[in-house]
């Protein structure tokens, strides 16, 4: 049986041309790039090309992206590297502003901030994931460093409008991160067109390989580093770089960059949501409609609440060939685990047990779509109608 595979969110296939490219950097370029003979020249050359890459593909200059292990160490570093500078440099601003639907290494991480001194705000979103502008503006201090806030949800698919949201923060001289590995290249995401001034990408959710990432940092803003050995990446985060993985990153983006996947995620995406809400079985779409657009939902996000035991409608959908998504990938094997996210725009602890993530990539087929709606809907049929229900 051939799986359909919906949990994109999670992770991607990477793509063939990706791995074509990567692959004489495991041996025929195999130097470190920090050596000085030729074959760690050509290392070099390779990791400065793929930064011009990435940092192109959102506004910034090469000298802004530094290159990490991934997602959730982008945002360590972003968070905890200004924080720290802020104690070092005694500035007496000890106060972080985030919101409540953050992704879970940012929110463990601001948890920890806490004890070590610093202050956190928390703020609410709507029922569709949305962060209130007003109280945001209303939780700024002068004491207030960094403001955190996701670009696209990793589980409900809502997007921000970080330029109003930079523009309050700037407003007051505060600093605003993002965490973009959901959004980027579904997304336009252009640092000097938005204000952003700390940006966290990563390799895996488009279709590039895992264990790299990248943290965008604008010129001027210093990061006390919280890694500490070699002079790599221009100070700010020791450890040799992982070349193949940063060229297949470059590569990802430069193949993200010249499809039209965006569009054809999002009609599949409405297909998918319409499929399964016009049967009339009383599921329920989380976070924002956004029907023919990507400016408010992830092209590739479908994140539905059931009137059924979303455990056994998961294993259902399993064991018929379809992967999905009970949570997100960081925190669904937890045992008895409710979806921050999902508490935040009002759901139950009962309904955010039965809420079940789909997601799309650009190698989705109509076929492979349609196929999983009648799937998914006599699953629930099934489930509605089990003695163990």
């Amino acid at each position: 049986m051939k799986m359909i595979y919906l949990d994109n969110g999670a992770s991607t296939e990477v793509d063939p041309k990706v791995i074509r490219k990567m692959t004489p950097f495991f041996s025929e370029v195999c130097a470190n790039p920090s050596s000085a003979h030729q074959m760690g020249s050509d290392a070099h050359r390779a990791l400065e090309d793929a930064r011009h890459v990435i940092a192109k593909s959102i506004g910034a200059k090469d000298e802004e992206i530094i290159f990490t292990s991934g997602g959730t160490e982008s945002n360590n570093l972003a968070i905890k590297g200004l924080a720290f500078y802020q104690k070092e440099s005694g500035t007496g601003k000890n106060h972080i502003i985030t919101t409540k639907i953050e992704h879970s290494c940012v929110k463990t991480t601001c948890e920890w901030l806490k004890t070590q001194g610093f202050e956190v705000t928390w703020l609410d979103v709507d029922s569709e994931g949305f962060v209130d502008l007003d109280q945001l503006r209303g939780a700024l201090r002068d004491e207030t460093f960094l403001v955190t806030i996701i670009h696209g949800n990793n589980e409900i698919g809502t997007v921000q409008d970080l330029k109003a949201i930079s523009e309050i923060c700037h407003d007051k001289g505060v600093h605003l991160h993002t965490d973009a590995c959901q959004s980027f290249t579904k997304v336009d995401v252009n640092v000097g067109k938005m204000g952003l001034d700390l940006v966290t990408l990563n390799s895996h959710k488009i279709h590039g390989p895992k264990g790299v990432g990248a943290l965008y940092v604008r010129d001027g803003i210093s990061l006390t580093p919280v890694s500490h050995g070699g002079n790599h990446e221009a100070g700010r985060r020791a450890g040799t770089e992982n070349v193949s993985g940063i060229v297949g990153f470059a590569e990802a983006v430069k193949l993200a960059s010249k499809s039209g996947h965006v569009k054809d995620m999002i009609k599949l995406r409405d297909y998918f949501i319409d499929q399964v809400l016009v049967a009339e079985l009383g599921v329920k779409l989380n976070g924002p409609r956004d029907e023919g657009s990507g400016s408010k939902r992830l092209c590739n996000n479908m994140n539905l609440m059931f009137p059924v035991n979303g455990g056994m409608l998961g294993d259902y959908l399993n064991v018929s060939g379809i992967c999905s998504s009970k949570g997100s990938a960081c925190s669904s094997q937890e045992k008895g685990h409710v979806s921050h996210v999902l508490k935040a725009i009002g759901l139950t602890d009962d309904e955010a047990k039965n809420t079940i993530r789909f997601s799309l990539s650009r190698f989705s087929t109509k076929k492979e779509i349609e196929k999983a709606t009648q799937i998914l809907i006599k699953s629930i049929q099934k489930v509605a109608n089990s003695r163990f229900a």
